[in-house]
């Protein structure tokens, strides 16, 4: 008994590391791109050409300095540019929390006609690419009517182009996050939502009050996928916002490839815009694992 105590032990010990070795050579491997990004961001530019055959090309090694990040501050305005997407981010992270939650609860717990029919086309819409519909919505929201201050009053427009709701309106209800939101609604017991009616709750108590707070991943992950698209996002910006006050932080990295590209300047600017990805990340990676493993979805 005593002998097989400690050969237990050791062989849990010994399937342990097995198991996170390779873990720790995947995430090193991930991190390769990361590295190298932070590092040629600290160089100049013929270093980091010099570099880039070698393994000096992920370390910060020869004339380091912080003068590329001094540079993006003097080439573009990056503070509006990381205002402006995080109000577009955040709205849209925001808003469509609610939006897709309340579809997805309509469709996982409210019995009506038509509503699996329903949920079917919301799905097939995921395999239509985006590029195969950006100029149709170009059209119709320059002809959507708005609300504008001019010369102190507040007069009626048609036209959402170069203002935030083009790049936070058409993009706050997403077709995979009401998924997500069904798929994890259905694998709550409908007996709670009975009890609840029972007692006179009506059916947006049931969601506000029960629903939400039990379904915590659900939320971290939908804004998990949410935040990424909605922050890096550059195609539709540059087709609807003109503006320099108005763009976000991807398409102010064009102002780096004008006439010859300044390398360290694009290193600094894309460490920048990526260490709030990485934030977001770092606080939201348990909610995010528990949700996809407690939905079912995979891949």
């Amino acid at each position: 008994m005593d002998n097989t105590t400690p050969s237990l032990a050791a062989g849990k010990r010994r399937r342990t590391l097995l198991l996170y070795i390779p873990m720790v050579i995947f995430a090193v491997i991930f991190m390769f791109p990361l590295i190298f990004m932070f590092v040629s961001s600290l160089k100049p530019d013929a270093q980091i050409l010099a570099d880039v055959d070698n393994i000096r090309a992920f370390l910060p090694v020869g004339d380091i300095s912080f003068d590329n990040y001094a540079g993006v501050f003097d080439r573009v305005p990056f503070w509006r540019f990381l205002l402006n997407s995080a109000i577009v981010t955040v709205l849209i992270v925001g808003v469509g929390l609610v939006v897709n939650s309340l579809a997805g609860f309509a469709l996982s717990r409210m019995e009506w006609k038509g509503r699996k029919l329903l949920l079917t086309v919301i799905i097939a819409t995921l395999i239509v690419p985006f590029e195969t519909i950006a100029v149709p919505m170009v059209y119709w929201v320059s002809k959507l009517p708005t609300l504008v201050f001019e010369d102190g009053m507040l007069k009626y427009d048609f036209g959402w182009l170069n203002t935030y709701e083009v790049m936070i309106v058409p993009f706050i209800a997403n077709a995979f996050s009401i998924f997500l939101f069904t798929q994890y609604f259905s694998t709550i017991p409908t007996s709670i939502d009975e009890a609840a009616r029972i007692d006179g709750a009506s059916w947006f108590q049931v969601y506000w009050r029960i629903l939400v707070p039990l379904s915590g991943p659900a939320f971290a992950t939908v804004a998990i996928l949410t935040f990424l698209p909605a922050w890096n996002s550059y195609l539709w910006p540059l087709m609807v916002v003109q503006q320099e006050q108005l763009r976000p932080v991807m398409v102010g990295m064009q102002y780096f490839f004008q006439l010859n590209t300044a390398w360290g300047e694009v290193m600094a600017y894309t460490s920048l815009i990526t260490i709030p990805v990485l934030l977001v990340f770092l606080v939201f990676q348990r909610a995010f694992v528990s949700s996809i493993a407690a939905s079912g979805v995979k891949g």
